[in-house]
């Protein structure tokens, strides 16, 4: 629409030139400053809004997320665990909504001023006073949450089919309540320590994370860690059932590879929103330039990730068993893997600088897959390496390519650039891969700290890892009273059916317990000795 129509409709239709015309209609110059005064107050409330709008949507996109996530690990669960899974990637959107209100969100951005510097925020509690900030506040705390939520769902499908619901529950709180802020207010706060949006940022530059690709992922990937080396691998996987370390691992495949791709092309739709809605403004020219350039980017380094993944997968089996396959979820992961790397530095890449990250990080998501098999570290949906390596990677990549002109755009400065530009200078600047180095040390340092310890707590306490006989039988018979229930005859251990003797076993031991709580109350000493037998049981069913 030209911009003459436009001033036309907003001084003649709107009333505006009537208007100021009643009010000064004797003092030309006054009309002038009233017309103008007006003109300029309805731009910035269609700027308000034209922005507002692009966080609802980039919120909706990122909370999409979650589906995607529910359905990649869906199908990469067996059968007699799906109900669970999706329950439990349930259970972190609400436990994370009810952490990040009451005081996730206070302690990301509570009392920024850009001033001074804080370790944590300390105001808005409870959203308390976010309404003086207008509906820019709360669309603010909506898109928030959703990378919050991300962040927390990253750990549920590493520790599928052996995790306790009230595990799920509590990590979901004390991750989104008070370890990710902390994180989200070192780097994206006005007042973090690390953050590029303060007024002396670190070493004149603070670490650039665009779009959380150390803040979101790596804190998620790192959980996923320290979480699935306190709880174990699955019963079979890597140990048989006298502890011996078998000579090559089992295999659990998931029960449904269309499950699996359909969840990661939503993934890799809302990711549009993850990336683009993290400008949270394209009401400038700068702005909107940034906006288009991030999907381009992030296009480009999924594509790149998926092809490399699968295409390095193919030559590896090619040379170790002389017939190459093609892995689909190779692929899978391998796009996730890129739209990881791409996420810190979507902004201040060049496109040929995404296809070069998003071809790294399918390099490193087969040799990390590779790594934790090695370590017998058992990862369902292979969270770890695509988060947690391809996070630390994301946060590196910025360091080596980050341009002078998109810093420039995106941050306002561009002192200290990329490592490779800066060899182009023929300097040999690098602060800004130190800045982003010491970004990854402290997300290292505060999950260690917190996550850690509450996790072998949980692990104390008995809430983290399930029994193992209802770790035999299915968690959706276990918890849920009902699952894919098939007597297996033809003794295959990977089976999506249970075997009789499991479900006997099981009924009886769930009736003796019932039996049991009816007469007398359980006990410490009976709970224990209750898990041991189910040990002793899945042990000689074994």
């Amino acid at each position: 629409m030209p911009s003459s129509y436009s001033l036309q409709d907003d001084l003649y239709q709107g009333g505006t030139y009537d208007s100021c015309y009643a009010q000064n209609n004797s003092n030309q110059t006054l009309l002038l400053q009233c017309i103008v005064s007006t003109l300029d107050t309805r731009q910035r409330e269609v700027a308000l809004g034209l922005d507002t709008f692009l966080l609802v949507y980039a919120s909706s996109l990122v909370f999409f997320m979650q589906a995607g996530f529910a359905m990649l690990c869906a199908g990469s669960v067996r059968l007699k665990n799906v109900q669970n899974t999706m329950l439990k990637n349930l259970l972190d959107a609400c436990g994370s909504a009810l952490g990040f209100y009451s005081f996730g969100f206070a302690f990301a951005f509570g009392g920024q001023d850009g001033a001074s510097k804080t370790f944590i925020g300390s105001s808005n509690f409870f959203l308390s006073g976010l309404e003086r900030s207008g509906p820019a506040g709360f669309i603010f705390w909506a898109f928030q949450y959703a990378f919050a939520a991300t962040s927390c769902t990253i750990v549920a499908g590493t520790l599928a089919e052996r995790c306790q619901m009230i595990a799920y529950l509590c990590y979901s709180v004390v991750l989104t309540g008070f370890v990710y802020p902390v994180i989200v207010h070192a780097v994206w706060s006005r007042s973090g320590f690390l953050s590029a949006f303060t007024v002396d940022p670190l070493w004149g530059s603070g670490a650039i994370d665009y779009a959380g690709g150390g803040v979101v992922h790596a804190t998620g990937g790192i959980t996923a860690l320290f979480a699935t080396y306190v709880l174990g691998p699955r019963k079979g996987r890597f140990y048989d059932s006298r502890g011996q370390k078998l000579d090559k691992p089992s295999a659990f495949p998931g029960h449904s590879p269309a499950l699996q791709v359909l969840g990661s092309f939503i993934l890799w739709f809302g990711w549009y929103g993850f990336n683009t809605g993290s400008a949270q403004s394209i009401s400038t020219e700068n702005q909107s330039i940034i906006v288009a350039l991030t999907a381009v980017n992030t296009t480009l380094a999924a594509a790149s990730g998926g092809v490399v993944a699968l295409s390095l997968n193919y030559y590896i089996t090619e040379r170790l068993y002389g017939e190459g396959h093609f892995n689909i979820m190779k692929c899978v992961n391998g796009c996730l893997s890129g739209l990881v790397a791409i996420t810190s530095g979507c902004a201040v890449m060049e496109p040929w600088a995404a296809v070069v990250t998003g071809t790294i990080a399918g390099t490193i998501y087969i040799i990390g897959t590779d790594l934790l098999i090695r370590f017998c570290i058992d990862d369902t949906v292979d969270a770890i390496p695509v988060h947690l390596f391809n996070g630390i990677w994301s946060l590196i990549s910025v360091g080596l390519f980050a341009k002078p002109g998109l810093l420039e755009k995106a941050y306002g400065r561009s002192k200290h650039v990329g490592l490779f530009y800066s060899w182009a200078r023929s300097s040999s600047d690098a602060t800004l891969l130190a800045c982003q180095i010491c970004c990854i040390l402290f997300i290292f340092a505060w999950v260690i700290a917190i996550m850690l310890p509450f996790f072998f707590a949980l692990n104390y306490l008995g809430w983290f890892r399930a029994d193992a006989l209802m770790e035999v039988v299915g968690l959706d018979v276990s918890y849920h009273g009902s699952g894919f229930i098939v007597p297996n005859s033809n003794g295959d251990p990977n089976s999506l059916s249970i075997k009789p003797e499991y479900l006997e076993m099981y009924n009886k031991r769930k009736q003796e317990h019932l039996s049991k709580k009816k007469t007398i109350g359980k006990d410490s000493s009976s709970e224990n000795s209750d898990h041991d037998n189910s040990d002793d049981t899945v042990d000689r069913i074994f």
